[in-house]
């Protein structure tokens, strides 16, 4: 394992801006894991693990400790009836392990095409989009105990997968650094059509196949500028800034019937049992925040309401002025706290 210091973090985010990390490693084994955590715990230096640098805003003045890179590769197959079983190392790209999957003719993350970063950071969010989630066909979890240095393994109930989280972000936060995760997929299954513009996309296809949905999924997002390209600012984000509110139905209620005294009709979706979900988008917008609009050098995509995106030469402090704005107006105009999806890390 070799140690650097001094690195830029910037390149290293889809977001691309960022101090430097005090020091950095890029990890290939497993061995080198654990080489990496007694490397920090020997110097009392805080340890941050970046994946694909997708869901992080990194402060101006960087990281004062060690970023472990994870660049496990590989992933193994097996089969048993109509499930087929992935096990892929953390440091696989995600999207090409979705393409794939998708070759193989397995169903289950089709519609998570496009969604960059690594495998090893899906199960930390417990990724989703389009209808699915990476928490319907997680198996296992392996990880590495920061404390013990042993490896664990997770199932799926271990996991704790809600929207948008796991133990692992949660109860159990910066304690796991994840190895391997397995997905188990259907052989030959349907494709999910529950997202409204998918299944307007194949209004006139009676049973699209895996490889028609990745393709329609992958166009959504790059008309949203939620596919990474390089040259369009529009496309410099963390994605998604804020997650969809979910809130109980009596302040559901109480909020739609003040809207519509307004003359506005309040977006929602079923929750779980007693909530419902808004549309972080559409409450970002009514609080007057149109799409493109522009901070200095931080905006939000001209494409997606939920980027906050870096037009080029802006700061995280320029990120965060402009979040913290959004936040802002949001709660006054709609008494809704708007909650983060990124990491921070250097604040």
């Amino acid at each position: 394992m070799i140690i650097r210091e001094q690195v830029p973090l910037a390149p290293l985010t889809t977001l691309g801006v960022g101090g430097p990390a005090r020091f950095f490693a890029e990890v290939q084994a497993e061995s080198e894991v654990r080489e990496a955590v007694e490397f920090a715990r020997s110097r009392d230096l805080p340890l941050f693990v970046l994946g694909g640098g997708s869901n992080l805003l990194v402060a101006d003045a960087g990281f004062d400790g060690l970023v472990l890179k994870i660049a496990l590769r590989g992933i193994d197959r097996s089969a048993a009836g109509g499930d087929v079983t992935f096990n892929a190392a953390a440091g696989e790209d995600w999207d090409s392990f979705v393409a794939r999957a998708v070759d193989d003719n397995c169903a289950g993350i089709e519609c998570l095409s496009g969604i960059p970063g690594s495998v090893g950071g899906t199960p930390v969010q417990n990724v989703g989009a389009y209808g699915q989630e990476v928490s319907e066909t997680i198996s296992e979890v392996e990880a590495i105990d920061r404390w013990s240095l042993r490896t664990s393994t997770f199932t799926n109930t271990e996991c704790g997968f809600g929207y948008r989280s796991s133990t692992f972000n949660t109860s159990m936060r910066d304690r796991y650094i994840i190895l391997h995760v397995k997905f188990t997929l259907r052989r030959g299954g349907h494709p999910t059509i529950r997202y409204r513009d998918l299944q307007t996309a194949f209004v006139e296809v009676s049973q699209p196949t895996l490889l028609q949905v990745r393709k329609a999924v992958r166009d959504i997002r790059r008309g949203k500028a939620m596919l990474l390209i390089p040259g369009d600012d529009d496309a410099r984000s963390v994605g998604s800034f804020f997650k969809n509110p979910i809130i109980p139905q009596h302040q559901f209620e109480d909020l739609e019937a003040s809207l519509r005294s307004r003359g506005l009709t309040l977006p929602s979706y079923a929750a779980s049992n007693g909530f419902r979900k808004l549309p972080a988008a559409w409450l970002v917008e009514h609080a007057g925040f149109a799409k493109g609009h522009s901070r200095g050098a931080a905006g939000i995509s001209r494409r997606h309401a939920l980027a906050i995106v870096n037009r080029g030469g802006a700061t995280a402090a320029d990120i965060i002025a402009l979040k913290d704005e959004i936040q802002a107006r949001v709660l006054a105009e709609f008494g809704i706290q708007l909650q983060m999806e990124p990491v921070l890390l250097g604040f």
